[in-house]
């Protein structure tokens, strides 16, 4: 059984994206959508310093019109945003002993010169990807050459898995109301949705603030204990 999943390309992104990375056999960013401010493509959160709460890590974009699609989006490079973040993470050097390493990965992850968002997230998930031992390639819908404008709502992943000879789809929970499961399976695709077990790990002498970035759970966990929390899922 081949199994594909397909996700907007996020900026350093939760533990789920990496279960259904890890879950299939190819993973595709899909970014020839319209962009929405506010959510997951250009920012992500990690713990305040006093561990109490979360803020942003983020990464400035340029002026964008409101219809413009994710792959057009750029990052405006002019901002010495990479030192923020770097600033933004100095806290965490007195609450583990993982800091160095991470950093030195982060750093890795930001060492693209480019302007596209897109191929910044690409950049930066293959880099952990690697890190964690996860070899399930990404690749990016537009450069496919799949689209077809006549695609409506679930069509475009049923399409896609069509188009790729794959027979298993993987989603997360959020998205189950989306998809007409039956349509899927008339066309001889198996579709499954994955929901995470939030499995509480130690950030430090603070209380657990939950949903935080991929960065927050590299800085506190060994590759071994990442992975485990990865795997730990069940599919509905």
């Amino acid at each position: 059984m081949k199994t594909l999943a397909i996700m907007q390309p996020y900026f350093f992104p939760y533990l789920g994206y990496f279960s259904l990375i890890k879950a299939c056999h190819e993973f595709i960013l899909l970014e020839d959508v319209q962009f929405i401010k506010h959510g997951w493509i250009e920012r992500n959160r990690i713990l305040k310093p006093d561990g109490l709460d979360w803020q942003y890590v983020m990464v400035p974009l340029k002026k964008y019109h409101q219809k413009t699609l994710i792959k057009d989006i750029l990052i405006n490079n002019s901002i010495d945003w990479r030192g923020k973040i770097f600033s933004q993470l100095e806290h965490y050097r007195k609450k583990t002993k993982n800091y160095f390493v991470i950093i030195d990965l982060i750093r890795e992850c930001l060492n693209i010169e480019t302007e596209s968002i897109t191929l910044l997230n690409k950049h930066i998930l293959e880099t952990i990807c690697s890190y964690l031992g996860i070899v399930t390639p990404i690749t990016i819908f537009s450069e496919e050459n799949l689209f077809d404008v006549s695609w409506k709502g679930d069509e475009w992943a049923l399409n896609i898995c069509k188009s790729r000879n794959v027979d298993h789809y993987v989603n997360p929970i959020g998205g189950i109301d989306f998809f007409d499961i039956d349509k899927y399976e008339k066309n001889g695709i198996k579709i499954d949705f994955i929901v995470n077990n939030l499995i509480e790990y130690s950030q430090g002498k603070t209380a657990y603030v939950p949903g935080l970035s991929i960065i927050d759970v590299l800085m506190f966990n060994s590759i071994e204990k990442v992975n485990f929390l990865i795997d730990s899922y069940i599919i509905h």
